[in-house]
């Protein structure tokens, strides 16, 4: 094709199809146009665009277009994506595009659109306990290709050709929050829906989702939600998250059992944690936790938080308690006068503390085992020198960090170089600033090279990869022995511990000597 001046043309033409309502009106054309001469329509020819040949390489450049705008034009589909994410969250979301497929360039896009959308929905769902329902839309082919259990729902041998499905025993939130991940491959999870989330993920049998559910659990896990978290574990049946849970427990237990959660888990749970072995706590504590559950259990139950109802919610997890292992003053001053234990069981335990031949008790009368503390040394070697290592105040800091989760217990500190001698410790365990335990307490040096333990009120919780100061300000005996030949790295069982130089430390302690030889910790 050639224009007026001479030049070379090309011309694209685009053919489309009619829509219906063309069709049968070009079909009563035909007709007659068959009548009298039988000529057929041509092809409907809506616009053509004629390229000038010299503008080709621009075109091909439009065509693959280079980087930055790639890359703004995914930055904009990708925040329209999230719009749409965003409005769906509360079903009110309204395409005004009639070719809305267009702006979106993956599969993956254009199924976040029909997340919780009403436009070629095919199901609904009325999700939560009555009077707290909310109608949610869904489409059956993208639930059933995301969960065997939405494929025999809608497609299975006995599959269901309800329009509206009721399920109570799910919360809408995590409903929604287990669409989204189908619709979107996205995972939003928060603490307050995490569990009925898992729960929904493991209904409808969403493996990857209910794995991250645990992963979330794992990460924030704490001796806050601990007892908490062990019950749901049992009944989610994953083993992984309960030993995860039995190690903050057992370490953090005086912390776990004085908890708000502690109170809200069920019979067998607490069963399973009064009967605990390693349990690192004092008798007394483990008492007053069971009674506080035991008042709980009353008003779930409704009735009055009388003694004789507390022992009677208890039941046979009252035998459990070590009671006769108490220190004799926690037993006299305590649960001697809760009134839960009759008058023939507190003569008994009397008896069992004072007299020569002991009575048989019901109670368990062995002591717990608790944990085993380990220890950490950094130092190869340590020695005194008549002019170092000085106390004034200032502050031996180091940091480190772990492999695997583990609570620091305390620290093992050097003592006197000049015979015996009693020190005053402030010992400190911060992350990022933050403080996570601290102590005031005394020891006492018998002027050897051994270390001394100080101890934190309760053990800390350390979190594998990530960078923890410990920090102590010694008060005694200007001269002290200290740690020589430092390591960076130290193996303990199965916890590597790695060691680099603190900001805080003052007072000459680093990687290569100084004071603070040793962590104390469970592992």
């Amino acid at each position: 094709m050639v224009d007026a001046k001479g030049r070379n043309m090309k011309c694209l033409t685009f053919f489309l199809m009619l829509p219906e309502s063309v069709k049968g009106k070009s079909s009563k054309s035909s007709k007659k146009g068959n009548a009298s001469g039988g000529s057929k329509l041509p092809p409907v020819c809506y616009e053509i665009i004629t390229l000038r040949s010299k503008k080709k390489k621009k075109m091909s450049a439009e065509i693959f277009p280079t980087k930055k705008p790639a890359s703004t034009t995914a930055t904009t589909t990708t925040t329209t994506v999230q719009q749409y994410q965003q409005q769906n969250l509360n079903n009110n979301n309204t395409i005004q595009n009639c070719n809305w497929q267009g702006l979106y360039s993956t599969i993956r896009e254009r199924n976040s659109v029909m997340f919780n959308n009403e436009l070629m929905a095919d199901v609904h769902f009325v999700v939560g306990q009555p009077g707290r329902t909310q109608r949610l839309p869904g489409h059956r082919y993208v639930l059933a290709v995301g969960s065997s259990v939405f494929h025999a729902m809608f497609y299975g041998e006995l599959a269901e050709n309800k329009d509206e499905i009721h399920i109570p025993d799910v919360e809408p939130a995590a409903f929604l929050a287990m669409l989204k991940y189908i619709y979107c491959d996205e995972i939003d999870l928060t603490a307050d829906t995490v569990l009925a989330t898992l729960y929904a993920a493991k209904k409808y049998i969403v493996p990857h989702l209910a794995r991250a559910c645990v992963n979330f659990l794992e990460t924030s896990l704490s001796a806050k939600n601990a007892c908490v978290l062990l019950s749901q574990s049992c009944l989610f049946e994953e083993p992984e998250l309960t030993q995860r849970c039995w190690e903050v427990i057992d370490a953090q237990a005086e912390l776990a059992l004085r908890s708000e959660g502690f109170c809200d888990i069920d019979a067998q749970t607490l069963e399973s944690i009064l009967q605990r072995e390693t349990l690192n706590a004092k008798e007394i504590v483990v008492f007053e936790a069971a009674l506080s559950w035991a008042e709980a259990e009353c008003q779930r139950q409704e009735l009055t938080s009388s003694t004789d109802n507390k022992r009677k919610v208890l039941g046979k997890a009252m035998y459990l308690i070590r009671i006769p292992t108490m220190a004799l003053d926690d037993f006299a001053n305590g649960a001697a006068q809760s009134g839960v234990l009759t008058l023939n069981e507190t003569n008994d335990i009397f008896l069992w503390y004072t007299a020569a031949k002991k009575p048989e008790l019901q109670f368990v009368s062995q002591p717990r085992k608790g944990l085993t503390p380990q220890r950490c040394h950094r130092f190869q070697s340590c020695a005194y020198r008549s002019n170092q290592w000085r106390y004034r105040g200032r502050c031996d800091s180091i940091q480190f960090a772990v492999d695997k989760r583990v609570f620091i217990a305390g620290f093992g500190l050097y003592g006197s170089s000049c015979g015996s001698a009693e020190y005053s410790a402030k010992i400190e365990l911060k992350r990022q600033g933050v403080l996570l335990g601290q102590n005031l307490s005394k020891y006492f040096s018998d002027g050897s090279s051994n270390t001394f333990p100080v101890w934190f009120e309760y053990p800390v919780q350390i979190e594998p990869d990530t960078f923890y100061t410990a920090s102590v300000v010694l008060d005694g005996n200007e001269l002290s022995y200290f740690g020589q030949e430092g390591m960076t790295e130290v193996q303990c069982g199965k916890v590597t511990f790695q060691f680099q130089c603190s900001s805080d430390s003052t007072n000459g302690t680093g990687v290569q000597g100084g004071q603070i030889p040793e962590l104390i910790f469970y592992a």
